[in-house]
């Protein structure tokens, strides 16, 4: 018996996954209101031995005062680091939101009504006015459901929200809970194998949005160029929702308009009753990455207007497009015909006191800096980040490797493989319309070398190369190339490495050859492009130490310069794509004596000041902007020193 569980246990399926619906970020127009519930909720943490309390008496039903005594509480914003209390940063298991609300007389006339989450992590169950509306299994993907039956109009309403952080190993990421014997008698531990703290709560916003009856409830897009980049092409497809749609739906057309960024309409079309079709964009800017043209992130503006039978106005909806097009072969990876080259990080949404949870402030700010040092791209490591970041990403012209948050994904069983392929088909569906988007990542640093990693990743790589084939796909991978067997079913390579960190620490000596070698070795093995998606050294800002030393701001610099060394030799094989450093800025983790306050290998410290490394950094992308992409330069990249004739001093930016 115990050999067939085995066995049982070892066969995987490539099963059928639930598909999204609707999902469109809420916007407002002439037939769509659109209010936030963001703002002080109310807020009770569940007692970690009985989590499912709320649920048996009912909290639900009325205020969450009248059940337990309540605290206030940000939305959004992770709620571990908001209070001063140990046991709510380290709280495992459900805890409990609500607010009132007004819903005006008008809403009830004529429209329907949808309330949308930007992302609660990791489980979400809702309520409105005691009666459940919606259930969401996922951190960092947006859910919504229809409301217009729950509410009461020209009243105020009460919504509800319990939430369950707990992960285990059949959750996306993994986890174990555990019962550990405490001083008081047993505490209940969350561990996990990844290395950034499990912040919970209501992380985005959320946001009450009307619909006419019948209205559009999906636009995916898809862009091209010809003749030379001076046509584009948008294909487009409209999901219908509504009664309209299902009892004449032959009578439904679309009018379709592009404006360009000065308003003007540069291209028409009107649809027929199937909703797909394209518009051409003569003389068309393309959306081009950051320093690879002095007009970056282009993007023009889709109109669409849903009409019924003799020209009734149903609904309308607007969203920002890029026309650019992707390819790749076993070597290059190209944009608008042009090869790429990745300078970039990975990074992550994390902040002091709100944790990850949306900060427009803060936002803006990483983009400003992400400019300032030259870089062109990141990773979404190792999660979604918010659709307002992705927006960010379009207008700025920042390239994306968006990752869904499978990290360090081992002991691979069906209910696992299910939920890995759902949490990619929202994370497609949420993100497939914007042109910054340029990979899909299917997961961090997986446990490729055991045994069912090739068909777990066959079916997870060939999943999403069927909800999307226009972009490549790739996985963060730290195995070693001769153990690993999912590269096999990705279109490029990534490679995480930390020489002279974890391995051989503080061996500057030991860098170069070590991360020529291993680039060498994945590219001989799959015959794909390559590029390093991780690599750097923890950093105590402040700490100087000469010669170079583990920790010091000196070191991190060493460390840099040996592999900026390798990717140049490795530059020159062509097949090399791209380098990105780990991490943009410093970052929350679980206490660990490895860890001094979280993980120091940003090159910006939690509160985006810049480490010293930061500035050979952007030297070094602003240098490779200039030889890749014939960018100008900043006039302030070098400090002035000297003037010292006709020696090859450097000393301003001309010497690039």
């Amino acid at each position: 018996m115990g050999l067939k569980r085995i066995f049982k246990s070892l066969i995987i399926l490539n099963k059928e996954i639930e598909t999204s619906r609707g999902m469109l970020y809420p916007r407002e127009s002439e037939t769509r209101e659109v209010r936030t519930l963001d703002g002080i909720w109310n807020f009770v943490r569940s007692d970690e031995t009985n989590p499912t309390q709320g649920i048996r008496d009912g909290w639900f039903k009325d205020d969450l005062s009248k059940s337990m005594p309540t605290i206030p509480m940000p939305v959004p914003a992770s709620y571990n680091d908001i209070t001063t209390e140990q046991t709510l940063r380290d709280h495992v298991g459900t805890v409990w939101y609500d607010r009132k609300f007004f819903v005006p007389r008008s809403w009830g006339q004529d429209q329907r009504v949808w309330l949308r989450f930007g992302s609660v992590h990791y489980e979400a169950y809702v309520w409105i006015n005691g009666r459940s509306a919606v259930k969401h299994e996922m951190g960092h993907l947006p859910f919504e459901t229809e409301v217009t039956h729950l509410l009461k109009y020209g009243a105020e309403n009460r919504i509800t929200v319990m939430c369950d952080n707990a992960l285990i190993q059949t959750t996306v990421p993994q986890g174990k809970i555990s019962e550990v014997a405490n001083d008081e008698g047993v505490t209940i531990i969350q561990s996990y194998t990844f290395d950034f703290f499990n912040y919970a709560g209501i992380h985005r916003s959320v946001h009450l949005y009307t619909t006419p009856k019948t209205f559009i409830e999906e636009v995916e897009v898809k862009t091209n160029l010809s003749q030379n980049n001076s046509v584009g092409t948008v294909d487009y497809s409209i999901t219908v929702n509504g009664t309209a749609a299902n009892e004449a739906e032959n009578t439904l057309l679309a009018r379709l308009q592009i404006y360009n960024r000065e308003g003007v309409q540069v291209a028409n079309v009107t649809s027929d009753s199937k909703l797909v079709g394209s518009l051409q964009v003569d003389n068309v800017k393309p959306w081009w990455p950051y320093l690879m043209h002095s007009d970056p992130g282009y993007l023009y503006e889709l109109e669409i207007r849903l009409y019924a039978a003799k020209e009734q106005l149903l609904d309308v909806y607007r969203l920002k497009v890029g026309i650019r097009t992707l390819s790749w072969t076993n070597t290059t990876f190209l944009i608008n015909g042009k090869p790429i080259y990745f300078r970039g990080f990975g990074r992550h949404e994390d902040a002091d006191v709100r944790g990850r949870g949306l900060d427009n402030a803060l936002m803006a700010r990483d983009f400003n800096l992400l400019k300032w040092i030259g870089a062109n791209a990141y990773r979404t490591s190792h999660y979604p980040y918010s659709e307002e970041s992705m927006q960010f990403a379009d207008q700025h012209g920042i390239m994306i490797i968006d990752e869904c948050p499978s990290v360090d994904t081992e002991n691979f069983n069906q209910v696992l493989l299910d939920r890995h392929k759902s949490s990619l088909e929202q994370l497609v569906h949420r993100d497939r319309n914007h042109p910054s988007v340029v990979m899909w990542s299917i997961a961090n640093e997986p446990r490729t070398g055991q045994v069912n990693a090739d068909t777990y990743f066959q079916f997870v790589a060939n999943y999403t190369r069927s909800l999307d084939s226009t972009r490549p796909i790739t996985a963060a991978i730290a195995v070693p190339s001769n153990d690993d067997k999912a590269g096999r079913h990705l279109d490029i390579i990534s490679f995480n490495r930390y020489n002279a960190w974890y391995s051989n620490t503080g061996r500057l000596d030991m860098v170069t050859q070590r991360v020529i070698s291993e680039a060498t070795g994945w590219n001989k093995k799959y015959d794909k492009p390559v590029l390093m998606s991780e690599y750097g050294a923890d950093t105590l800002e402040g700490l100087h130490l000469q010669p170079a030393f583990v920790w010091s701001e000196e070191f991190q610099t060493e460390v840099f310069s040996r592999h900026f060394k390798a990717f140049d030799a490795l530059r020159r094989q062509k097949w090399f794509i791209g380098e990105f450093v780990w991490n943009f800025a410093d970052f929350k983790t679980a206490q660990t004596y490895t860890r001094v306050g979280g993980n120091k290998k940003g090159v910006f410290t939690r509160a985006r000041q810049p480490k010293a490394a930061a500035h050979l950094l952007r030297q070094r992308y602003f240098a490779l902007g200039r030889e890749v992409d014939q960018c100008n330069v900043p006039n302030d990249l070098f400090t002035y020193i000297a003037d010292v004739g006709g020696s090859n001093v450097k000393h301003d930016s001309a010497d690039l």
